[in-house]
C-alpha cells in the first residue's frame, strides 16, 4: 500500500461528499498506485454511515463514539497501511492536481512531509489571506510558532513522521494541528507546493474555532508541552527555545490580560504561574 487517506467526520454527510468525489478525482491514481480511504465516523448521527456505505462502498469506514477530531485521526491512522499519509478534513477539498503534485516533489526532493498552498473559501466567497498566514516550506518551526502554519487537508507525510514526533494529541479540543505542526517542523524540514491545491471551506457553526473561545489557551499548552517534550524539546537549538519562549510568554501575557478584564480568576491564576515558571527563562 502506497498512500492512507484519513478523513475524520462528525456529522458532515453534506461536505463529506464532497471531499470523497475531490479525493477520487485525484490525476495520481491514474497511474494504478495502490491507495486506501479512511473516514472515521466520529459519532454522526446524521446518515454519515449510509452516505459512505452507499455510495463509497470501497472505503474503509471506522465509527467511534465522539471523541473529537484527534482521537478520529488517531484512530485511521492506527488502521492505516500506506507507507504515506495524506489528512483531508471532511469540510475540505483536493484539487485534482494535489497529490499527483505533492508525490513528485517529495520523491524529487526525498523530504517526509509535504504541504500546499491553499484557496480560502468563508461563507461562500473567496478570501485572502493575511500576510500572517502565508505559507512557505524548508525548516519552519520558527514559522509554525504564532499561528497554524499549515493545514491538515494540505499534507501528506510519510508514517515514519508519527514513529518520529507522536501522534495527535486528544487532551487539546483545539490547536490540535499547531501542537502536532510544532513537533513535525523541530525535527523534519518541509516540502511546499507553491501551487493552491485545496479548497478550505470556513465559516460554518462547528468550526473547532468558533465552540471555543481564546484558542491561545490551547496553543500555550501546545508550546509547553513542545518545550517539555523530552526528544522535541531536546532537540531546539537555543535560539529555537529561546523564539518559543518568546512566543509563549506574549500569548501568557495576553491570556492574562483578558482575564484580568472578564473577571476570569482561574485564568489569571493559571497564566501568572506558567508566567512565573517559563517567564525567567528568557533572556
Amino acid at each position: 500500500m502506497n498512500l492512507s487517506i484519513i478523513i475524520p467526520s462528525y456529522n458532515r454527510a453534506d461536505t463529506l461528499e464532497r471531499a470523497l468525489d475531490s479525493v477520487l478525482q485525484q490525476t495520481y491514481f491514474q497511474q494504478d498506485t495502490a491507495f486506501e480511504i479512511i473516514v472515521v465516523d466520529d459519532g454522526s448521527t446524521d446518515g454519515t454511515a449510509e452516505l459512505v456505505k452507499t455510495r463509497y462502498p470501497s472505503v474503509h469506514f471506522l465509527q467511534q463514539a465522539n471523541r473529537g477530531v484527534s482521537s478520529a485521526r488517531n484512530r485511521g491512522l492506527r488502521q492505516a497501511r500506506g507507507e504515506w499519509i495524506a489528512l483531508l478534513d471532511s469540510d475540505d477539498e483536493w484539487l485534482p492536481h494535489k497529490l499527483m503534485a505533492q508525490m513528485t516533489l517529495l520523491n524529487d526532493t526525498g523530504l517526509k512531509v509535504c504541504h500546499t498552498e491553499e484557496i480560502w473559501i468563508r461563507d461562500g466567497r473567496r478570501v485572502n489571506q493575511m500576510n500572517k498566514h502565508k505559507k512557505q516550506g524548508g525548516w519552519i518551526y520558527e514559522h509554525c510558532l504564532p499561528l497554524c502554519a499549515m493545514s491538515p487537508s494540505s499534507i501528506v507525510l510519510h508514517r515514519d513522521v508519527f514513529d518520529a514526533v507522536g501522534v495527535f494529541d486528544e487532551d487539546l479540543p483545539a490547536c490540535e494541528d499547531y501542537d502536532l505542526w510544532l513537533r513535525v517542523a523541530a525535527r523534519f524540514e518541509v516540502a511546499f507546493v507553491e501551487q493552491a491545491c485545496i479548497r478550505k471551506y470556513g465559516g460554518h457553526a462547528d468550526q473547532l474555532s468558533r465552540q471555543h473561545w481564546g484558542m491561545d489557551r490551547f496553543r500555550v499548552v501546545a508550546l509547553e508541552n513542545c518545550l517539555n517534550h523530552p526528544v522535541i524539546g531536546a532537540s531546539l537549538t537555543v535560539d529555537q527555545r529561546q523564539k518559543t519562549l518568546k512566543v509563549l510568554v506574549k500569548k501568557l501575557k495576553i491570556l492574562k490580560n483578558g482575564a484580568q478584564k472578564r473577571g476570569n480568576t482561574d485564568l489569571l491564576t493559571s497564566c501568572e504561574a506558567k508566567l512565573m515558571r517559563w517567564g525567567p527563562e528568557l533572556l
